[in-house]
């Protein structure tokens, strides 16, 4: 039908307020059915989106400080391990926690208690034994010897340190009983003679 005729029926129709097209007709037209509709489609993807990227954001960063704090404790061990290299930590009669405590100063970000000390000495290099660190539970030991030695001795330095993660649940660096993840170092060196 021409639109001619069809224009007093409209006008008719819009002074009673009837509509001229269903509204669901009408929606259609322009497009806004409910499967076209994209409102809220960011708010959703970002809600599917947002937890495993944070959760990789955390791990990332977790990792990164964990070789951070790791490459910080052992130029701690080997500035502190020279001291017993050159026999000044012998001549200056240092325990085991004098060692510690020349350790701890090097260090800023870590709790100078939770430092474990392991000083020994041997005949030779292919002698050098390592124990282990861990008890049967995942714990670390304690009862570690101090034996610094004398000029022209072999002498292995380890240190020890028990790094709390930031969230234990979540990732796959925890080598301890505790949740927690152990930081170690280890130096083996002839002693010059003094």
């Amino acid at each position: 039908m021409p639109t001619e005729l069809l224009k007093p029926v409209e006008t008719m129709l819009r002074k009673f307020k009837i509509p001229l097209v269903p509204r669901l007709i009408r929606r259609r037209r322009r497009g806004k059915t409910f499967g076209d509709d994209q409102s809220g489609v960011t708010a959703v993807e970002f809600a599917l989106i947002a937890p495993p990227f944070f959760a990789l954001l955390l791990a990332l960063f977790e990792v990164g400080l964990v070789f951070f704090s790791g490459s910080v404790l052992e130029n701690a061990v080997n500035d502190a391990a020279r001291l017993i290299r050159t026999g000044q930590a012998q001549q200056g009669n240092f325990s085991k926690s004098a060692f510690a405590s020349a350790v701890c100063s090097k260090l800023a970000m870590f709790d100078c208690g939770k430092l474990v000390v392991d000083v020994e000495t041997f005949q030779n290099f292919s002698s050098v034994g390592i124990s282990e660190p861990l008890d049967a539970d995942g714990n670390l030991k304690t009862n570690f010897p101090f034996n610094m030695g004398v000029g022209g001795d072999v002498v292995l330095v380890r240190v020890f340190y028990e790094w709390k993660l930031i969230a234990p649940k979540l990732s796959l660096m925890t080598n301890m009983g505790t949740g927690n993840r152990l930081l170690s170092t280890a130096q083996v060196f002839r002693n010059e003679p003094f």
